[in-house]
């Protein structure tokens, strides 16, 4: 193979026509078909993938340019038609995957031929102004940063690799993935495969709205966010085989990824091309039944339990059966739990397997290494200068069992720069920005431990100073030591002498007031900053007039003075004696001073605090009361005002003694002020407890034959007093039996019930029991009038000694069905059916009950229903 064309196959967010928020990535590859007059041929296809039924078109046509690589100077710029295109679309059929979402490309396919002279190495190149909106592995709302297609064109003939898997593939958030970028070379040169960097575009091009060369290489990386780069664009947990180009791993969260392939054309053990695919994945909240572990666990830091977990979480999964293997296939440990948990005895390489569903549906197994060397902590140092120098990272990482470190992989955390990397033991770095940088180290050993440290390193644009004040006062005579911090050369310079000027720390005595200036520099940073030293001849100190307290609170004593230091007496009732402004909590009238000093001058104040009493606030004692029932308050108060709160349920709540009428319990806060100098309220409260409602039942209406026993059936209270006791067997019971033997000459008795609670609250009910002088019968109105005027408005039954009806129907004249009571109605029928009301007629009934004796009894007769 000769020199590639250095592709990229960019499966990128860029617009055409408008916006671009619909190309989501392509491929480059080419074809030497000979030579004519001296020239290198060369077929060459583009693929452009674009997302389904996003509603725009492919650019026909799109300008390709091709650059002297060693130059960069442009050699011929090429417009070139689309040629075909192609709908590529799969959701997965598998049913051990829930909710698989739809993959779905359009294809547009540019073919074109060039003609280069020989001896010379060229750079084939087309851009997008725009990556699709939202991916979620570069920075935040980071708008416009396009891509770049390119290959490199050896001096040689060369047949370029070109990529073959699928990219039909189902990837799902949080779940182990395969995904192949597999390429074939018709030369058969040896291919090797890495993550690389995304390239941005870098001026006008096509597939944005504007159809326009590129210009010239090299091209830069896009800016990927935290915690990605173009070596780990998918995280830590995603890797790819440098022999096979097939990528694996557990996908992060759902959402678009570039990810970026190059795979290496190696011939007589150097590299002659690169060829780039450049592809934007979508990740899908979709799950995959399945058994799902890390390639690999490491025990290797201070650990030696290992309690793994399936990376599956599907629904699907019922069993699961763990075995934990040595190095010789022996069985050291299994176990049927979800997430089992195992310590090694020694150190050293195991297996574990986990095999899901085993004989049902969806059955899986999978089979990872375990290295257990504890003792392998990665680590580093960093030297972090001003940005105008390198920063330098040393490797401190430490490893055990005689094992040495084998690789680094740096991630410097300058985002907008996709060259943040390296894989040096110990580093260099040229940081482009000021800020915190979050620097990452994945380090590994000889025995296959890796493990990723990570750490914060402030990148600024000058060397800190830090100074112990910035301003202050003497009162000369006076020796004042000027403080200051931070790495590298001190330097201070002033008008007035200084004990020492290459110093941080040194000795001044000014006479006047006076500035000095600190100058800092380290390896070529500088930095500068001042302290002003003022001169006074005496300290400025007033107290103000003497304060009042409320007795027990803290009050702050303010002072108001230049001083620079501060003795307070006595210290016994302040929280500091050495403070400008302490906070006194005195006990009683306490005459408080303080000296105040600039250097060695002093000036001394007092002030007296008085502490007054809270005023006397007392709301009375608690109270429960029935509910809908009123409370008397009564409150008294040695101030001169006072308030109740809350207002809403009181009545006369501007007196000390007023009413209350709660709904439910409330709490009542009695406030009370006075102006004896304590700017606070007395407070107390009284909790008004509210009883429950008394649910009063006494029963329904009902109606007995003579001589029949009837259950009484109260509720809602604890005692119970029945009015008047006529005919029952008791009168304080809730459920007392009644039974008569003559209908009274009214026909039936009101009872009234009263029912009092645990509290002796009361409420009561009334139940009628009409008597009839008769056997147990059934008695049915002839007619009805359902006008909803309140009165014989339903048709219904009147059973006097019938203790069930288990059937009561109506029926119109043709023997149709037109009312039903259910076992439990109670009401009678309204006249309609199926809810319509139906016109005047006369009608058919039925009824079948049992009387309270057992025996059955069955009636039939005809009503009118009258509109």
């Amino acid at each position: 193979m000769n020199r590639i064309l250095l592709i990229t196959v960019l499966m990128l967010g860029c617009v055409m026509n408008a916006v671009a928020d619909h190309i989501t990535g392509g491929e480059m590859f080419y074809k030497f078909t000979g030579m004519s007059n001296g020239r290198y041929e060369y077929d060459v296809t583009v693929r452009i993938f674009m997302r389904c039924n996003s509603g725009r078109q492919f650019n026909n046509p799109t300008v390709f340019s091709v650059f002297y690589k060693n130059t960069g100077s442009r050699f011929q710029d090429y417009s070139v038609n689309l040629n075909r295109v192609e709908e590529l679309s799969q959701v997965s059929d598998d049913p051990c995957i829930i909710n698989p979402p739809t993959v779905c490309y359009e294809v547009g396919y540019y073919n074109f031929h060039v003609s280069l002279p020989g001896n010379a190495a060229y750079v084939i190149a087309t851009q997008v102004m725009f990556r699709i909106d939202g991916i979620d592995n570069l920075i935040p709302n980071y708008d416009q940063v396009g891509a770049t297609y390119a290959g490199d064109i050896p001096t040689d003939p060369n047949n370029s690799a070109h990529f073959t898997g699928s990219d039909l593939v189902t990837v799902c958030a949080n779940n182990v993935f395969k995904y192949s970028f597999a390429a074939e070379d018709a030369d058969g040169d040896q291919l090797r495969y890495s993550f690389c960097n995304a390239y941005r575009s870098t001026g006008p091009g096509g597939f944005g709205g504007r159809n326009e060369p590129p210009p010239s290489p090299p091209y830069g990386s896009v800016p990927y966010g935290q915690g990605f780069s173009g070596t780990m664009p998918l995280g830590p947990d995603v890797t790819i085989d440098p022999s096979t180009g097939l990528i694996t791993g557990v996908a992060p969260d759902a959402g678009k990824y570039v990810v970026t392939v190059c795979v290496e054309e190696i011939r007589n053990g150097q590299v002659i091309a690169i060829q780039r695919k450049d592809l934007q994945i979508n990740i899908t909240p979709c799950s995959i039944t399945g058994a799902a572990l890390p390639p690999e666990f490491m025990l290797c830091g201070n650990t030696m339990t290992l309690s793994p977990k399936n990376q599956s979480t599907s629904p699907l999964i019922s069993t699961y059966n763990w075995e934990f293997l040595d190095r010789n296939g022996s069985r050291l440990f299994s176990s049927t739990k979800p997430e089992p948990s195992f310590t090694f005895s020694d150190s050293g390489l195991y297996k574990i397997r986990l095999v899901i569903n085993r004989q049902q549906a969806c059955a899986d197994s999978t089979t990872s290494l375990v290295r257990v060397y504890p003792g392998f902590v990665p680590d580093f140092d960093v030297t972090a200068p001003c940005i105008i120098r390198e920063t330098k990272f040393l490797d401190e990482t430490s490893t055990s069992y005689q094992a040495d470190i084998t690789s680094w992989k740096w991630e410097f955390g300058d985002l907008q720069n996709g060259d943040d990397n390296s894989t040096d033991r110990n580093p260099t770095y040229q940081y482009r920005t000021t800020g915190d940088k979050e620097v990452t180290l994945v380090a590994e050993n000889s025995l296959g431990c890796r493990d990723t440290v990570t750490k914060v390193v402030n990148i600024y644009d000058k060397p800190p100073v830090g100074l112990a004040f910035k301003d202050t006062l003497v009162c000369p005579p006076d020796n004042l030591q000027l403080r200051a911090s931070g790495n590298g050369t001190f330097l201070w310079t002033s008008t007035g002498q200084l004990s020492n000027r290459n110093i941080s720390n040194p000795f001044v005595s000014p006479l006047q007031t006076t500035t000095y200036y600190v100058d800092l520099e380290d390896d070529g940073c500088f930095n500068r900053d001042s302290v002003t030293v003022r001169v006074v001849d005496h300290v400025t100190l007033s107290l103000g007039d003497d304060m009042k307290a409320c007795e027990g609170d803290p009050v702050e004593i303010k002072s108001k003075t230049d001083a620079t230091r501060f003795l307070w007496t006595p210290a016994n009732t302040l929280n500091s004696a050495t403070v400008r402004d302490p906070i006194a909590t005195p006990v009683g009238a306490t005459t408080y001073q303080l000296t105040a000093f600039i250097s060695n001058c002093s000036a001394t104040e007092s002030i007296t605090v008085t502490p007054i009493p809270y005023p006397v606030a007392n709301a009375g004692p608690d109270t429960t009361i029935c509910f809908n029932t009123h409370a008397q308050l009564h409150g008294t108060t040695d101030g001169s005002t006072f308030m109740w709160t809350p207002e809403f349920s009181l009545q006369r709540a501007s007196t000390l003694d007023p009413v209350s009428v709660p709904q439910s319990s409330t709490t009542y806060v009695l406030y009370a002020f006075d102006t004896k100098g304590c700017d606070k309220p007395g407070t107390d409260t009284v909790m008004v407890k509210v009883q429950p409602e008394i649910i009063a039942f006494a029963g329904n209406d009902t109606s007995v034959v003579v001589n029949q026993p009837l259950q009484m059936k109260a509720s809602g209270g604890v005692i119970y007093e029945w009015i008047p006791s006529i005919g029952l067997t008791s009168n304080d019971v809730a459920d007392p039996i009644a039974q008569y033997a003559f209908s009274p000459a009214e026909g039936y008795y009101t009872y009234k019930v009263r029912i009092s609670n645990e509290t002796g609250c009361i409420d009561s009910a009334q139940v009628r029991v009409a008597i009839f002088n008769t056997g147990p019968e059934i008695y049915v109105p002839n007619a009805f009038t359902p006008n909803n005027d309140g009165n014989n408005d339903y048709f219904k039954v009147v059973a006097p000694g019938i203790s069930k009806i288990n059937l009561f129907r109506v029926y119109n004249r043709w023997g149709q069905l037109v009312f039903d009571a259910p076992p439990t109605h109670s009401f009678g029928w309204d006249g309609s059916y199926n809810g319509k009301p139906l016109g005047s007629d006369t009608f058919v009934w039925m009824v079948q009950a049992v009387d309270y004796l057992g025996r059955k009894i069955l009636k039939r007769g005809t009503v009118t229903l009258i509109r």
